[in-house]
């Protein structure tokens, strides 16, 4: 499952997740997500507009580097864009209450540096 980022700005760090969030796929991003969540002094938007499925593993390791994230002064949201079925469960699961949910990348860097 391909993973990568972009330093949006010296706040802002992008992780592109792309695929399945299932117990293969979060296997195989889990510690690469959590370094790249972890960078020192940045705000995370996590882009899922890439992610074609997301199952309890993949929502468990979004709440855990969030978790990271918040306890470490830093804050992480979701940019889902259009993809509805995400948004859905996001919804549905009540993470959207938990980790800010956006449908443009522009809201969603507004809110990380909230």
């Amino acid at each position: 499952m391909p993973i990568d980022f972009e330093d949006c700005s010296n706040q802002v760090r992008r992780i592109v997740l792309t695929g399945r969030l299932d117990i293969p796929g979060t296997a195989e991003v889990d510690s690469k997500f959590a370094a790249l969540s972890a960078a020192a002094e940045r705000r995370v938007v996590v882009d899922l507009t890439g992610i074609s499925f997301l199952a309890s593993f993949g929502i468990r390791s979004l709440i855990t580097n969030a978790k990271a994230q918040q306890n470490r002064g830093g804050r992480m949201v979701l940019f889902v864009g259009d993809n509805a079925p995400i948004a859905k469960t996001l919804e549905s699961t009540g993470i959207d209450a938990l980790i800010p949910m956006f449908a443009t990348m522009a809201e969603a860097e507004k809110a990380a540096l909230a």
